[in-house]
């Protein structure tokens, strides 16, 4: 299929210039003024329209096995929310248990994936480490196309790794040329005070940002930080959700150490008042962690994002049902942790964002699509609109105005942490490899049309990533 978008102004992370963009065979073969118009090519007018990357979400858990239970969105009803906001791409996690093998893990998930209705990855999760991970490593990095490690510092006896193999594990990885990942928090503290909590009678799903503190997340932020130096290789901190966290990634850039950070559109848009709500169903429906943080800590993280602290968002996508989370109401501790957020995160950072003064076009496309295409190593492949790049394109309306309501959202819940917001800025038009998947807010994505995306390492050095740290 050959088509011609006419009549965009086409907006990369560098620059903006309106332009015709031809698309055939999945990928975009020109992009300039008065193209010549090959026979039998549709003619696509998209006047007055924005033409932007494809979004790329590099945080989202679909169909997550967990506590007996599992994440409500799966890849197909997960990828029809992710077209319908504007995002072509995710990266997802595999999450071994420990003393599981990541391969089989790997091999669990690519299963899970195959319903897919838009193009993912993954990163993998180090649960253990020992030398048959480290061999499983070189596999995932050589043969399966991972190039990303994720390392919980939270959760102990379920998928933390043991803090004193994380520097192997950070080693290995630089080895390998592969960047290592790590969910921030300290895990004594969190049961500490949820102990704490239970003790003085607070079971309301209050007790949980008391129970997650700003403290403890920029605690895990700099011994990440100090690990990742130690062993000489890049850090992504996934959802960096504070103020006090922040400083820890500021200060070490400024140092010259290779540190990116990656801030949630929810931690953007909802602060911790979410919390007090009396109606602890209502109140659990926001239980994420990190939490939501008080309105200082989302303005930290805006000006992170406008001054290039912050290079990528996300939405961390883990959405439970009303009834998964009954066993929690009355402990706030048993609660499953997780929000939906893939079809509104692009809306979100540009209402906020663009709408607001606060970044331009270009930026908007640098940390919703370009950065992650960059630091996950897919870039000029996505992540931008250049000849030789997927098609991966949304026609965006600025100026028009998005109502969230859960009544017309694709994602398996029957409540969005953003309804009844409303945001300026939406896609009119999503293409997937040329393909239009979305025309005003209707999804025709087929079942496995979603592909996925092998990721190559990074070079030695990581030169790349570190031209990204001056950016």
């Amino acid at each position: 299929m050959q088509i011609m978008i006419r009549g965009a102004t086409v907006v990369n992370a560098d620059h903006s210039a309106r332009a015709d963009i031809l698309v055939s065979d999945g990928k975009i073969r020109a992009v300039g003024r008065d193209l010549d118009i090959p026979s039998g090519t549709r003619i696509v007018d998209a006047e007055g329209l924005l033409a932007l990357p494809g979004g790329i979400d590099p945080h989202t858990h679909l169909d997550m096995p967990i506590a007996g239970t599992r994440t409500a969105d799966d890849f197909e009803q997960g990828g029809r929310a992710a077209l319908a906001g504007g995002t072509t791409t995710i990266i997802d996690f595999v999450i071994p248990r420990q003393g599981q093998s990541l391969l089989q893990a790997h091999d669990a998930w690519m299963k899970l994936a195959r319903s897919a209705t838009c193009d993912y990855s993954f990163h993998v999760a180090v649960t253990w480490f020992d030398a048959r991970v480290a061999q499983e490593m070189g596999v995932l990095a050589r043969e399966r196309g991972v190039n990303s490690f994720k390392h919980y510092m939270a959760y102990k006896g379920t998928v933390m790794l043991d803090p004193e193999q994380m520097p192997d594990s950070f080693a290995r990885a630089g080895e390998l040329g592969c960047l290592c990942t790590v969910h921030a928090e300290n895990a004594e503290i969190i049961p500490f005070l949820q102990r704490k909590l239970l003790a003085q009678g607070v079971t309301h799903p209050r007790g949980h940002p008391i129970s997650h503190p700003a403290s403890g997340e920029a605690d895990a932020t700099w011994r990440a930080i100090a690990v990742a130096e130690a062993a000489s290789v890049p850090l992504y901190i996934v959802h960096l959700s504070c103020a006090q966290a922040l400083d820890a990634v500021i200060a070490a850039r400024a140092r010259g150490l290779p540190v990116f950070a990656e801030c949630l559109g929810g931690h953007l848009a909802v602060d911790a008042t979410v919390y007090e709500q009396e109606d602890a169903q209502a109140a659990a429906r926001f239980v994420m962690s990190p939490p939501f943080r008080p309105k200082e800590d989302r303005e930290a993280l805006w000006t992170g994002l406008t001054t290039g602290a912050i290079q990528v968002t996300a939405s961390d996508n883990c959405a439970f049902t009303d009834a998964q989370r009954q066993g929690g109401l009355r402990d706030f501790s048993k609660l499953p942790s997780g929000t939906p957020g893939l079809e509104d995160r692009m809306r979100v950072i540009w209402d906020g964002g663009v709408a607001q003064g606060r970044l331009t076009p270009e930026q908007f496309v640098a940390v919703t699509s370009t950065n992650a295409a960059r630091l996950f190593n897919i870039y000029p492949g996505k992540g931008c609109i250049l000849p030789g790049a997927d098609a991966d394109i949304v026609l965006w309306d600025p100026q028009a105005e998005h109502t969230v309501s859960a009544k017309t959202h694709h994602h398996a819940v029957d409540y969005s942490v953003f309804e009844g917001m409303a945001f300026r800025g939406a896609p009119v038009a999503t293409y997937l490899a040329g393909w239009e998947v979305v025309r005003e807010g209707r999804v025709n994505a087929e079942p496995g049309s979603g592909r996925h995306i092998v990721r190559p390492t990074f070079e030695p050095g990581f030169r790349s990533l570190r031209d990204l740290l001056s950016k």
